[in-house]
């Protein structure tokens, strides 16, 4: 005669529903499903050397929401020589700086060829970031300073981005961490604490 007994009814109703999958699981070798996974290469990191300690770059600063960054500012760069009413129409904001009429777009001063040709002599031809409502020159004559203190610029303080600033910028950037591009940007002004 049968009892029933709910705990061994269920065991053997799991083991019922068990066994039909466990053959489909044992497949042979001639049936055997071809699957296309390719291995990953392992990449191992070589071991430090020791007493070698290489710069940890540093992560960007944060820039205010009205800015972009160094390459999205040579990406929305205007190199192209154009009339002043074409500039007044796409831009606002112009100055004349250092010998030459700059226009603001994103946060960063950019040379604006054809405004006046009278006016065009620079000396660096990509953006300069700025903070604060500064001019071009004033920025540069603010980075020139902070590098003369940290003993990266020996030479006078003119506010032109000359060759010898921006090897200095470089140095700079290198030591710092930051991207080596030898131009005022956002991360470079941050970490020399000028903001």
């Amino acid at each position: 005669m049968y009892k029933y007994d709910p705990v061994k009814d269920l065991a053997f109703i799991c083991a019922l529903a068990v066994v039909p999958i466990l053959p489909a699981q044992n497949v042979s070798q001639g049936n055997t499903p071809v699957t296309q996974h390719q291995a990953r290469p392992v990449r191992v990191a070589p071991k430090p050397q020791q007493n070698v300690r290489a710069p940890a770059l540093k992560a960007p600063a944060r820039l205010p929401a009205n800015t972009v960054t160094y390459s999205a500012a040579l990406g929305r760069y205007q190199h192209f020589r154009h009339t002043q009413y074409w500039w007044r129409r796409h831009f606002t904001t112009f100055v004349l700086a250092g010998g030459g009429y700059y226009y603001f777009d994103s946060g960063y001063w950019y040379p604006a060829w054809g405004y006046d040709p009278n006016y065009e002599a620079y000396d660096y031809d990509g953006p300069i970031f700025t903070y604060g409502n500064l001019l071009p020159d004033q920025v540069i004559v603010n980075v020139q300073r902070a590098l003369q203190d940290r003993g990266y610029f020996a030479g006078p303080v003119s506010g032109a981005l000359s060759p010898a600033t921006r090897r200095a910028i470089s140095a700079f950037q290198q030591d710092e961490g930051l991207e080596v591009n030898g131009a005022v940007d956002g991360p470079t002004v941050y970490a020399l604490g000028l903001i």
